[in-house]
């Protein structure tokens, strides 16, 4: 009798292990598929087009679209950043002047140039700063502003990078296009 109810016993428990299993499996599934949703890759013709021309990995130019815009290519922001990427007018002419060409600035609402200036402007930063978050933050808050971050020993390491961004709104824009990349990396580029 005993032996017939060990039995039942780990037949219950084999069963409830294989079923935790296939849920958790279905949930990823679905977890994922739901992720893939929120975190699309829209306009991956041009993220990978200037992704590869300016040397910033998909996934990073995919975050900051996510976060600036959630890709609504018509988006405005208070302070006159226009577009996907949600580039400034200046921003966008000091670019056109680097790569010699003439600016309008109704193309800021045309995804693909959105995405090139976006993406060059990134480019221009990390070489700039030589560091992610530096450049997220100059993106967001402007180098020129960083620069002066960076001369401060209280918000740098002993290397002189930026360890605490003193603007929150700049804060939580490099964590927010953080968080975005490792979705992105963990649903697209693994």
């Amino acid at each position: 009798m005993n032996w017939k109810k060990t039995a039942r016993r780990s037949a219950v428990i084999v069963a409830i292990l294989v079923l935790s299993i296939v849920c958790a499996l279905i949930c990823k599934v679905v977890w994922d598929k739901i992720d893939r949703q929120r975190y699309p890759r829209q306009y991956s013709e041009y993220v990978s087009e200037y992704s590869a021309a300016y040397g910033v990995p998909e996934y990073v130019v995919y975050a900051v679209i996510k976060v600036e815009s959630d890709f609504a290519s018509n988006a405005e922001s208070h302070a006159g950043a226009i577009g996907l990427m949600q580039l400034m007018p200046d921003t966008f002419d000091w670019v056109s002047m680097r790569l010699k060409r003439n600016s309008e600035h109704g193309m800021l609402y045309d995804p693909r140039t959105n995405i090139e200036y976006g993406t060059y402007m990134l480019s221009y930063l990390y070489m700039r700063y030589n560091r992610w978050d530096t450049a997220f933050a100059a993106y967001n808050a402007g180098h020129s502003r960083v620069d002066q971050w960076l001369m401060d020993p209280q918000i740098t390491d002993e290397d002189g990078n930026l360890v605490r961004i003193p603007f929150r709104e700049t804060e939580k824009y490099v964590k927010k296009v953080n968080d975005a990349i490792e979705v992105y990396k963990r649903l697209y580029y693994q």
